[in-house]
Parts: structure tokens; sequence; C-alpha cells
């Protein structure tokens, strides 16, 4: 059934990009009513449905400075949660952060109008974008997407590709068989100093780590932190200080992907995990431009059209001048603070 609804403002994904855009337009004085939110599960996002096994890199403290953050959150209500007993300084594994976000989308589903489906196209015209969608069509001034990403991909054939969301947690590591292969992991990031350790324990042959650069590593300094989006932090951070730029344990080799060597490892291998980074999710369809871009230091694809979260990262630099992208539930959430004020201007 196809039906024409009219709102202020649409929220294009429930991960945690589009839960802080709901709240803060509801803290702002936009009524529920006003307010469209469309994704196809309301599930936390792929925090939530992917990434719960994963240890993280932020503290307690930040993931609760975000859940408290935001007065239609009303996260002061919710019913105990273990994250409130986590070390307030220590990392925790995602699903502690997930449940209260759960909670907290079941909140804002009762108040504002949700649907559950996905948008495919965006069509401007009469000062209005109209949203097609799988089940019907909604019309709306403002659109947000936060659409998230997911994980790229690399092309080598022959290897049988091991997903980075399985790699990642140890539960469904477990269920594949690995006795004897070759692992090639791509990549030097966060997750990949969370995949080597778990494919290490398993009776893997070896352990190929392929890399660009050297690590980094984020330096807590007195109000800002160094390399916060691009350094290792917390378990991750200290299993690569002792076995990446330590001593390597047994059965892990790392090779420089411009190594000469690079070629003769690499046809030893027989599965593959690419742990090299995110990439935004494919977008409803604009068919008057094509593909759209963002304003990267406020989020502006077109009029009354607006990017946040992973898929559209804030650019910043440090007091160094190192720019990086920032990506972060609490970050999302700054950066929507500054931008949101210019949002309400720049309308269709």
């Amino acid at each position: 059934m196809w039906y024409m609804a009219a709102y202020a403002w649409a929220v294009i994904g429930a991960g945690p990009a589009g839960i802080a855009a709901v709240g803060r337009l509801l803290d702002r004085g936009i009524a529920a009513a006003k307010i469209a939110w469309i994704d196809p599960a309301f599930a936390a996002g792929d925090l939530g449905q992917k990434w719960r096994a994963v240890s993280s890199n932020t503290i307690a403290e930040t993931f609760l400075n975000f859940l408290n953050g935001s007065a239609a959150f009303r996260f002061s209500e919710a019913p105990p949660l273990p994250l409130h007993d986590v070390d307030p300084n220590d990392t925790c594994a995602l699903d502690l952060v997930a449940d209260p976000l759960v909670w907290i989308t079941a909140q804002l589903r009762e108040r504002v109008d949700a649907f559950q489906t996905t948008a495919t196209a965006l069509f401007l015209g009469n000062r209005r974008w109209r949203i097609e969608t799988d089940r019907q069509e909604v019309v709306s001034e403002n659109v947000i997407l936060a659409v998230g990403a997911v994980p790229k991909k690399l092309a080598y054939p022959g290897l049988d590709e091991i997903p980075v969301e399985v790699a990642l947690d140890p539960d469904r590591l477990a269920e594949r068989s690995l006795d004897g292969a070759t692992v090639a992991v791509f990549g030097s990031s966060h997750s990949s100093m969370i995949v080597l350790p778990n494919l290490l324990r398993h009776p893997v042959k070896r352990v190929i780590n392929f890399y660009q650069s050297p690590l980094k590593y984020a330096v807590y300094l007195d109000d800002w932190i160094l390399f916060d989006d691009t350094g290792l932090k917390g378990r991750a951070a200290a299993w690569a200080r002792e076995n990446i730029d330590g001593v390597y344990p047994e059965r892990l080799e790392r090779c420089w992907v411009s190594s000469p060597e690079f070629d003769e490892l690499l046809a030893q291998c027989d599965r593959a995990v690419y742990t090299v980074g995110f990439e935004r999710r494919k977008l409803p369809e604009t068919p008057q431009w094509g593909v759209l871009d963002y304003n990267r230091r406020n989020g502006i694809l077109a009029p009354g059209l607006f990017g946040l979260g992973i898929a559209f990262p804030e650019y910043a630099e440090d007091p160094y001048g190192f720019g990086q992208y920032r990506v972060g539930l609490k970050k999302f959430m700054d950066y929507l603070d500054a931008v949101l004020p210019l949002w309400l201007l720049y309308r269709t």
C-alpha cells in the first residue's frame, strides 16, 4: 500500500547517529509528530546487529555521556544495565552499549512516526523531499542520512574470505574450520589487533598480517587525545605493543604490502580477513543529480539534505594540524550540536 505523509524532518537510519539525530531534533523542540524515522530493523544499526562481541576502543564514561546527553533519550528511566557496573575509565564490549541503544530506540519509536522499511530513492520538488521506500512514500522538508557503513573488501582470488564480523566474534569464529589454515589478515587497525589474537587462539598453521604503515597509538593529553580516531586504544593497543611492536607470538608473521616477499607469502595463504576500514553504505538514489557527496565540515549534501555518522563523518584537525575523520557515538552527538543550528537554516 502506498500513501504519503508530510513531515518537517525525516531521519534515515537507526544506528547510533540516527538515534542521536532523532533525540536532538526532539530536544530542539521539533514536534514528535513532525519527525519520520526510517530503518529496516530499528536494532541499533550494525553496532547492535554485527559488532556486539567487539571490544570497544572507547571508555564506558564516554558511552554514558552519549546515552545521558539527550533529554529525549530519557535514559535516566532505563532499567539497571550492565554498562552501569563497568569502571567508567575501562573499555567494554559493544554488547553493553547496544542494549541501552535498543532501549532508547524503543522509547523514541513510541513518540515519532517510525517506518520499518528501506529508503531507496530521494527526489526534491516543490521544496520538499519525496522519499521512496520499499513500502510507501514519505514527504519531508528536511532529510538526515545516517545510513552507516560496511567493511571494505579487497579482491584476492583463490582466498576463502572470513568476513570481518565473523573474525571479530570469538563464538562465530569458533564455528569455522581453521585447522592447519594459513590466514592472511590485511590491515593494522583496531579491528586488526582484535582479529589477530582471535585467530591465534585457534589451531591455524600461520597468520600473516599484511600492513602498509607503522602502528599508531592514541595518547591521552590534558583535554584532548592525539590520534584519537586513528590510533590504537584499550586492549587492542596493549596487545599490539606486546605482540606487534614487541615480540611476535608463534605462528604470526608480518609483511609490508610493498615488500618483494608479498606475492610469495600471499600465495601461501588459503583464507583472508580484510580489516581495512569501512565505506559508506549504498545511499538512496538521487536520480536528479547522480551520486551526491557531502561537505565534510558541515554535513550538507543539498538543500534540506544532510549527512551524519560514520557514513558522513566530520573532518577535523588536532592542535598539531593532523586531520582525521571523527567517528564515535559522543563525537556524532557533538558534531550534531555544532551543525544542527546551520541545518535548521539551510532548508529547501
